[in-house]
Protein backbone atom coordinates (compact mmCIF):
# COMPACT_ATOMS: atom_id res chain seq x y z
CA UNK A 1 0.00 0.00 0.00
CA UNK A 2 1.29 3.40 -0.20
CA UNK A 3 1.17 5.01 2.65
CA UNK A 4 -0.53 9.02 3.06
CA UNK A 5 -0.67 9.41 6.86
CA UNK A 6 2.00 8.76 9.99
CA UNK A 7 -1.25 6.74 11.58
CA UNK A 8 -1.42 4.32 8.44
CA UNK A 9 2.30 3.63 9.38
CA UNK A 10 1.85 3.33 13.42
CA UNK A 11 -1.49 0.66 12.81
CA UNK A 12 0.65 -1.54 10.05
CA UNK A 13 3.49 -1.65 12.52
CA UNK A 14 0.96 -2.40 15.29
CA UNK A 15 -0.14 -5.54 13.00
CA UNK A 16 3.08 -6.59 12.75
CA UNK A 17 3.68 -6.48 16.41
CA UNK A 18 0.42 -8.48 17.34
CA UNK A 19 0.69 -11.09 14.88
CA UNK A 20 4.31 -11.72 14.92
CA UNK A 21 5.16 -11.12 18.95
CA UNK A 22 1.61 -10.77 20.88
CA UNK A 23 0.30 -13.91 19.30
CA UNK A 24 3.61 -15.42 18.87
CA UNK A 25 4.84 -18.47 21.04
CA UNK A 26 6.82 -16.83 23.44
CA UNK A 27 4.38 -14.28 24.20
CA UNK A 28 0.89 -16.43 24.66
CA UNK A 29 3.28 -19.45 26.01
CA UNK A 30 4.73 -17.10 28.87
CA UNK A 31 0.97 -15.36 29.83
CA UNK A 32 -0.91 -19.06 30.10
CA UNK A 33 1.36 -20.07 32.43
CA UNK A 34 3.44 -22.81 30.41
CA UNK A 35 6.66 -22.19 31.20
CA UNK A 36 8.69 -24.33 34.12
CA UNK A 37 11.34 -22.61 36.51
CA UNK A 38 13.93 -23.47 34.29
CA UNK A 39 12.54 -22.12 31.26
CA UNK A 40 12.26 -18.84 33.53
CA UNK A 41 15.48 -18.99 34.37
CA UNK A 42 16.73 -19.10 31.11
CA UNK A 43 14.84 -16.02 29.66
CA UNK A 44 15.98 -13.79 32.54
CA UNK A 45 19.67 -14.84 31.75
CA UNK A 46 19.17 -14.51 27.92
CA UNK A 47 17.63 -11.47 28.01
CA UNK A 48 20.30 -9.61 30.19
CA UNK A 49 22.05 -9.75 27.24
CA UNK A 50 20.00 -7.65 25.24
CA UNK A 51 19.07 -5.36 28.14
CA UNK A 52 22.69 -4.52 28.86
CA UNK A 53 23.67 -4.15 24.83
CA UNK A 54 20.87 -1.58 24.00
CA UNK A 55 22.58 1.86 25.04
CA UNK A 56 24.87 0.10 22.10
CA UNK A 57 21.91 0.28 19.82
CA UNK A 58 21.01 4.39 21.05
CA UNK A 59 24.91 4.88 20.53
CA UNK A 60 24.40 3.81 16.93
CA UNK A 61 21.37 5.43 16.69
CA UNK A 62 22.59 8.74 17.72
CA UNK A 63 26.12 8.02 15.70
CA UNK A 64 23.68 7.71 12.70
CA UNK A 65 21.48 10.77 12.83
CA UNK A 66 22.02 14.18 11.80
CA UNK A 67 24.60 16.43 14.46
CA UNK A 68 21.33 18.62 15.19
CA UNK A 69 20.13 18.58 18.56
CA UNK A 70 16.62 17.82 17.32
CA UNK A 71 17.66 14.68 16.40
CA UNK A 72 20.11 13.70 19.22
CA UNK A 73 18.54 14.71 21.87
CA UNK A 74 15.51 12.48 22.06
CA UNK A 75 17.81 9.76 21.53
CA UNK A 76 20.35 10.86 24.04
CA UNK A 77 17.65 11.40 26.76
CA UNK A 78 16.25 7.92 26.01
CA UNK A 79 19.70 6.63 26.39
CA UNK A 80 20.14 9.07 30.11
CA UNK A 81 17.26 6.99 31.36
CA UNK A 82 19.27 3.89 30.66
CA UNK A 83 21.60 5.06 33.18
CA UNK A 84 19.18 6.18 35.56
CA UNK A 85 19.47 10.16 34.55
CA UNK A 86 22.84 10.13 36.46
CA UNK A 87 21.99 8.09 39.54
CA UNK A 88 23.46 4.70 39.89
CA UNK A 89 21.05 3.46 42.33
CA UNK A 90 18.84 3.75 39.01
CA UNK A 91 20.88 2.00 36.28
CA UNK A 92 19.21 -0.24 34.44
CA UNK A 93 21.43 -2.75 34.61
CA UNK A 94 21.12 -2.54 38.17
CA UNK A 95 17.38 -2.58 38.12
CA UNK A 96 17.08 -5.54 35.13
CA UNK A 97 19.34 -7.01 38.17
CA UNK A 98 16.78 -6.94 40.67
CA UNK A 99 14.48 -9.05 38.28
CA UNK A 100 17.76 -11.43 37.66
CA UNK A 101 18.54 -12.58 41.32
CA UNK A 102 14.82 -13.54 41.72
CA UNK A 103 14.91 -15.33 38.21
CA UNK A 104 17.85 -17.09 38.12
CA UNK A 105 19.34 -16.60 42.07
CA UNK A 106 21.78 -19.41 41.43
CA UNK A 107 24.14 -17.97 38.83
CA UNK A 108 26.48 -15.39 39.56
CA UNK A 109 27.10 -12.04 37.98
CA UNK A 110 30.27 -9.71 38.10
CA UNK A 111 30.66 -6.17 39.87
CA UNK A 112 28.32 -5.21 36.13
CA UNK A 113 25.78 -7.51 36.76
CA UNK A 114 26.50 -9.39 33.82
CA UNK A 115 25.92 -13.09 34.39
CA UNK A 116 28.60 -15.84 34.46
CA UNK A 117 26.34 -18.01 31.67
CA UNK A 118 26.54 -18.77 27.63
CA UNK A 119 24.62 -15.86 26.06
CA UNK A 120 22.45 -17.62 23.08
CA UNK A 121 22.63 -17.20 19.15
CA UNK A 122 18.67 -15.36 19.34
CA UNK A 123 20.03 -12.65 21.90
CA UNK A 124 23.45 -12.27 19.64
CA UNK A 125 21.44 -11.56 16.77
CA UNK A 126 19.07 -9.42 17.62
CA UNK A 127 21.51 -6.89 19.09
CA UNK A 128 23.45 -7.54 16.22
CA UNK A 129 21.03 -6.85 13.47
CA UNK A 130 19.89 -3.61 14.99
CA UNK A 131 23.43 -2.20 15.24
CA UNK A 132 24.41 -3.51 11.38
CA UNK A 133 21.10 -1.63 10.58
CA UNK A 134 22.35 1.71 12.01
CA UNK A 135 25.36 1.68 10.58
CA UNK A 136 24.11 1.88 7.02
CA UNK A 137 20.84 4.17 8.33
CA UNK A 138 19.61 7.40 6.93
CA UNK A 139 18.92 10.22 9.61
CA UNK A 140 15.11 8.92 9.25
CA UNK A 141 15.84 5.33 9.09
CA UNK A 142 17.47 5.64 12.55
CA UNK A 143 15.10 7.47 13.98
CA UNK A 144 12.25 5.37 12.66
CA UNK A 145 14.28 2.02 14.02
CA UNK A 146 13.93 3.48 17.31
CA UNK A 147 10.75 5.00 17.35
CA UNK A 148 8.34 2.09 15.18
CA UNK A 149 11.04 -0.61 15.42
CA UNK A 150 11.13 -0.37 19.55
CA UNK A 151 9.37 2.30 21.22
CA UNK A 152 6.08 2.62 19.52
CA UNK A 153 5.31 -1.08 21.08
CA UNK A 154 8.01 -1.69 23.51
CA UNK A 155 5.50 -0.28 26.89
CA UNK A 156 2.93 -2.72 25.58
CA UNK A 157 5.15 -6.10 24.89
CA UNK A 158 7.30 -5.22 28.08
CA UNK A 159 3.87 -4.93 30.34
CA UNK A 160 2.55 -8.12 28.90
CA UNK A 161 6.00 -9.71 29.81
CA UNK A 162 5.94 -8.20 33.43
CA UNK A 163 2.02 -8.99 33.45
CA UNK A 164 3.07 -13.07 32.54
CA UNK A 165 6.03 -13.12 34.88
CA UNK A 166 3.07 -12.44 37.62
CA UNK A 167 1.58 -15.70 36.81
CA UNK A 168 1.21 -17.46 40.06
CA UNK A 169 3.21 -20.30 38.59
CA UNK A 170 6.38 -18.64 37.96
CA UNK A 171 6.19 -17.37 41.90
CA UNK A 172 5.96 -20.32 44.00
CA UNK A 173 8.84 -20.90 45.22
CA UNK A 174 9.89 -17.56 45.22
CA UNK A 175 7.84 -13.94 44.29
CA UNK A 176 9.56 -12.85 40.77
CA UNK A 177 10.63 -8.72 41.16
CA UNK A 178 9.51 -7.96 37.69
CA UNK A 179 9.82 -3.72 38.84
CA UNK A 180 11.87 -3.24 35.58
CA UNK A 181 9.06 -4.66 33.42
CA UNK A 182 6.12 -2.72 34.86
CA UNK A 183 8.74 0.60 35.44
CA UNK A 184 8.83 0.15 31.30
CA UNK A 185 5.94 -0.54 30.40
CA UNK A 186 4.31 2.46 32.92
CA UNK A 187 6.35 5.19 32.04
CA UNK A 188 9.89 5.37 30.00
CA UNK A 189 8.72 3.38 26.88
CA UNK A 190 5.96 5.58 26.06
CA UNK A 191 7.78 8.93 26.87
CA UNK A 192 10.73 7.45 24.54
CA UNK A 193 8.30 6.90 21.62
CA UNK A 194 6.48 10.52 22.26
CA UNK A 195 10.13 11.76 21.72
CA UNK A 196 10.58 10.12 18.47
CA UNK A 197 7.47 10.62 17.50
CA UNK A 198 7.75 14.51 17.67
CA UNK A 199 10.48 14.16 14.69
CA UNK A 200 9.37 11.46 12.61
CA UNK A 201 5.57 13.27 12.12
CA UNK A 202 7.79 16.09 10.47
CA UNK A 203 7.68 13.56 7.05
CA UNK A 204 4.77 13.19 5.44
CA UNK A 205 5.04 12.71 1.90
CA UNK A 206 4.86 8.96 0.26
CA UNK A 207 8.40 8.01 -0.22
CA UNK A 208 9.68 9.25 3.65
CA UNK A 209 6.26 7.48 5.11
CA UNK A 210 7.10 4.31 3.24
CA UNK A 211 10.95 4.30 4.33
CA UNK A 212 10.01 4.99 8.22
CA UNK A 213 7.90 1.72 7.52
CA UNK A 214 10.65 -0.34 6.16
CA UNK A 215 13.07 0.73 9.02
CA UNK A 216 10.37 0.06 11.63
CA UNK A 217 9.17 -3.16 9.67
CA UNK A 218 12.90 -4.48 9.70
CA UNK A 219 13.55 -4.00 13.29
CA UNK A 220 10.27 -5.26 14.68
CA UNK A 221 10.46 -8.31 12.32
CA UNK A 222 14.14 -8.74 14.00
CA UNK A 223 12.43 -8.69 17.49
CA UNK A 224 9.68 -10.69 16.80
CA UNK A 225 12.79 -13.40 15.80
CA UNK A 226 14.53 -12.71 19.02
CA UNK A 227 10.69 -13.52 21.35
CA UNK A 228 10.77 -16.67 18.94
CA UNK A 229 14.61 -18.06 18.93
CA UNK A 230 14.36 -17.57 22.87
CA UNK A 231 11.02 -19.44 22.78
CA UNK A 232 12.81 -22.14 20.60
CA UNK A 233 15.82 -21.92 22.82
CA UNK A 234 13.74 -22.36 26.54
CA UNK A 235 11.30 -25.18 24.75
CA UNK A 236 14.60 -27.22 24.07
CA UNK A 237 15.55 -27.35 28.06
CA UNK A 238 12.26 -29.40 28.45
Amino acid sequence: MQFTSYEQVEQKIWEIVEEEIIQGDFMQSLLAGEWTPLQVREFALQYSYYSRNFPRVLGAAVAAVEPEDDWWVPLVDNLWDEGGRGNPAHYHSLLYHTFLTTAAPDVPTNEKYVPDYPVAQAAKEAVTSFLLFLRHATSLEAMASIGFGSELFAGKVMGLIGEGLQHPNYNKDRKLDVTFWTVHADEHEPRHYQLCKNILTRFTSPQELEHMYRAGAYITRSEARFYQGLYERMKSLL
